[in-house]
């Protein structure tokens, strides 16, 4: 059986992100709500920043889908490991939709207090994402392009 904490988390994954749902925001987090994600743009506290959150990452991936792969709790904290899937079909902080499949893996610490998330702290593979969309070019892209030059450059020099 979930204790109330974990089906607390739940929502958030399964109501907030996979569903939209964004009126369960104000149910979950607390108004002082705090997030920590370095990839993510700061929108400030509370459930008006979730919102936004949630609401940049479902308007560049619309079929956003976040898979639970492990919880853990322990006292007032749930940990959860995760996998998100989605499709790159709108703007996404300034990069215009690649229509590339994506699959970035995670994990999210929430702290609960009272009934309600207070903190959270995440952290994901953005960079990962990146690449995925054709952003930033994969290590493996770069040595090629680099052996790729530094043969070029080699057979000018001979010439």
């Amino acid at each position: 059986m979930l204790s109330e904490n974990r089906r607390l988390v739940l929502r958030v994954f399964m109501e907030l992100w996979n569903d939209g749902k964004l009126a369960v925001a104000g149910e979950i987090f607390a108004a002082d709500y705090v997030n920590h994600d370095p990839a993510s743009p700061d929108f400030g506290t509370g459930p008006g920043g979730v919102k936004q959150t949630v609401e940049l990452y479902r308007g560049a991936f619309p079929d956003l889908r976040f898979t639970i792969e492990h919880m853990i709790e322990a006292e007032q904290f749930v940990t959860t490991r995760f996998t998100a899937r989605g499709t790159h079909k709108g703007d996404l902080r300034g990069i215009p939709p690649t229509n590339s499949s994506v699959r970035v893996d995670g994990v999210l610490i929430h702290r609960i207090s009272g009934g309600r998330i207070v903190e959270g702290w995440a952290v994901w593979d953005a960079l990962g994402l990146m690449q995925q969309m054709g952003v930033i070019p994969t290590l493996d892209k770069v040595k090629a392009q680099e052996s790729k030059s530094s043969g070029l450059g080699h057979a000018r020099h001979r010439n």
